[in-house]
Order: structure tokens, then sequence, then C-alpha cells
């Protein structure tokens, strides 16, 4: 089994691949920093910005990857789409925060829980 940095990286290529295949959605950037943090994936559904948290784990003992993601850090990743939309000159565009939660078990097949405008 990868280790807690590996497999945030793989979840993030998992997530990046739905997103792109299943959601139609355009791939901006990936792992984007600022002063704030770091945007995990942003994109585009060719109406809005889309900026998604990617959360991965390997089993559920601490919760589901959904619940590692609390209410300031949604905040925060709403903040810095807006500040990565400024900086690319894209201010007349809406911004849309999804998260992906990813369950990547030893043993069975991968999880992926999409939720869309968190």
């Amino acid at each position: 089994m990868p280790d807690t940095r590996e497999l945030g990286r793989l979840g993030e290529h998992v997530a990046c691949r739905y997103l792109r295949q299943e959601e139609r959605l355009e791939l901006l950037a990936r792992n984007w920093r600022c002063p704030e943090g770091e945007l995990d994936i942003v994109a585009t559904d060719r109406e809005r910005l889309v900026v998604c948290e990617v959360k991965c784990r390997s089993g559920t003992g601490r919760g589901s990857p959904l619940e590692a993601v609390t209410p300031t850090k949604l905040d925060r990743v709403r903040g810095m789409g807006l500040r990565w939309r400024d900086a690319h000159g894209l201010r007349g565009l809406d911004v849309r925060c999804d998260l992906v939660g990813i369950l990547w078990p030893r043993s069975g097949p991968i999880r992926l829980h999409h939720v869309r405008g968190a």
C-alpha cells in the first residue's frame, strides 16, 4: 500500500480521469498554489470554473474521505477558486466548488464519490 502522500497523488490522478471522462470537464490546472493553500484540481464545464478538493483514504477508520473536508477547508477552497479565476483574467465566470472522495482499500474496488457544488 502506498504511503499517505503517494495515495493522495494517485487519488488525484483517478479524480482527474473521472472528471474528464465521466463529467466531461476540461482540466485547467492541478496542484495550483497560492498563499492560502493549494487547489487540487481546477477545471471548467464550459459555463463555470470548477475547483475540486480531492480526499483519498485507504479505509474508514477515521471516517469517510469526504468527512475530512471541514467547513473551514471548504471556505478556503472557494476563496482560492476565486483567486485562481481572478489571477487568470476570468472575473465574469461563476465558480463551483466540488468534492471528490476516493476510498482505496487494500483489497477490493476503488470507490469514488463526487459532490457537485459542495
